[in-house]
């Protein structure tokens, strides 16, 4: 959770700087939304290749690891003068953020029970929701005073973490009893006859999750603080970082109840429901909400839909793979989903340089309820016991 939540407060950062940024290189919007581009990719990387060397190494050793990349070269940012400088240095902090979350769900999934595995995700998710608004907070004390570079000097602060999870981690008694495979192999089986579909379906299904949230949340910030004009709410840095605070905490709470309806009522209708309701929401709040009282209060729902079914791919992707390629297969299709994904930022960028932000953001509703309904091409897993090695047919 903290290592999530502190992933959210380095990525987000980013967000909040972004019209600073601009102005101060003077970046259009795909530019803008390239950077984010590069990082996503470099995530998809880093996830991917994290979760072969879980497997192989343990899930605290690539955690740690993924830690301190995406801490030391989030500071290594407010040392940029030029756009290719901030191109090389997110690209680096992408391979951290990616490997974060392909180590983390992985050792939360196979600590748990089977019972409580969807609420131990969404409470693991939630984090991301608290680094979200410590990034709103930093970014509204922080950047009309001092800048944008100092905000992302205490991205390095995350990397005190790695000093906790080495003394007091271990890894999941699942993962040490579990076969070593080489790498092929591990591939091998993700595409055998018995796993092959699960697979096919959970990297489509993430493109499409992944490419709305990553389209409309990486410019979120910076809509509510584009001039009304130029299709944004027309709010100043610290009035945008105040309507931000709301629709975290409804994210905060869509994590947590999300984990506790897949318990209960299934992983695949509640991972429906939360993407029709963030569909529904983005079309209101991106096209049809302009007053600062109606995005206030559509807020929270953006956050609490746009958001909860998160914790979706750690429970669901956990129990469809055995535990020799667990994080190899999470990994593989979970930042699989990031190679589509990685584009979104800079493609709203070029539609609101034409159309405007509002507009461009509400593009981002049809992804989400397309991915939200193919999850149904899954098998419900809800209080699946995690196995070990692949079925025999």
């Amino acid at each position: 959770m903290l290592g999530w939540m502190l992933d959210a407060l380095d990525v987000m950062l980013y967000s909040f700087a972004l019209l600073s940024m601009q102005q101060e290189f003077g970046l259009t919007g795909a530019q803008a939304g390239t950077l984010t581009t590069v990082t996503l990719a470099a995530a998809a990387v880093g996830g991917t290749l994290a979760g072969v060397l879980a497997d192989r190494f343990g899930r605290t050793r690539v955690l740690m690891g993924s830690i301190l990349t995406y801490s030391i070269f989030t500071a290594m940012i407010a040392t940029s003068h030029s756009y290719t400088e901030l191109l090389i240095w997110r690209s680096l902090v992408g391979l951290g953020l990616g490997a974060e979350w392909s180590a983390g769900t992985v050792l939360v999934a196979e600590t748990w029970p089977a019972e409580h595995r969807g609420k131990a995700i969404g409470l693991t998710q939630s984090g991301w929701a608290l680094g979200y608004l410590a990034a709103a907070g930093l970014a509204a004390w922080i950047l009309p005073a001092y800048g944008w570079r100092p905000l992302f000097l205490i991205g390095a602060l995350p990397a005190l973490l790695v000093l906790w999870i080495r003394k007091s981690v271990p890894e999941p008694s699942v993962w040490v009893q579990a076969e070593r495979l080489p790498v092929a192999e591990r591939f091998r089986q993700i595409f055998s006859p018995a796993l092959r579909r699960y697979t096919l379906v959970a990297i489509t299904m993430s493109s499409l999750v992944l490419f709305a949230y990553w389209g409309l949340f990486t410019w979120v910030p910076a809509y509510l603080a584009t001039p009304v004009e130029k299709g944004g709410a027309g709010l100043s840095i610290v009035k945008s970082s105040a309507w931000i605070a709301p629709m975290q905490i409804g994210a905060l709470l869509g994590y947590l109840l999300f984990g506790l309806l897949s318990d209960k009522f299934g992983r695949r209708p509640s991972f429906a429901m939360f993407l029709t309701g963030a569909a529904i929401v983005t079309i209101l709040y991106g096209g049809a909400a302009r007053s600062p009282q109606t995005l206030l209060l559509l807020g929270p729902l953006v956050g609490f839909f746009g958001h909860g079914y998160y914790s979706a791919f750690g429970a669901i992707l956990s129990e469809l793979y055995p535990s020799t390629v667990r994080a190899t297969a999470q990994g593989f299709c979970y930042n699989g989903g990031r190679v589509l994904s990685a584009f979104a930022p800079a493609v709203i960028g070029a539609l609101a340089d034409q159309h405007g932000l509002g507009t461009a953001l509400t593009l981002t509703a049809a992804f989400f309820l397309a991915g939200g309904w193919l999850v149904f091409a899954l098998p419900e897993t809800r209080g699946r016991e995690l196995y070990t090695s692949l079925p025999s047919r």
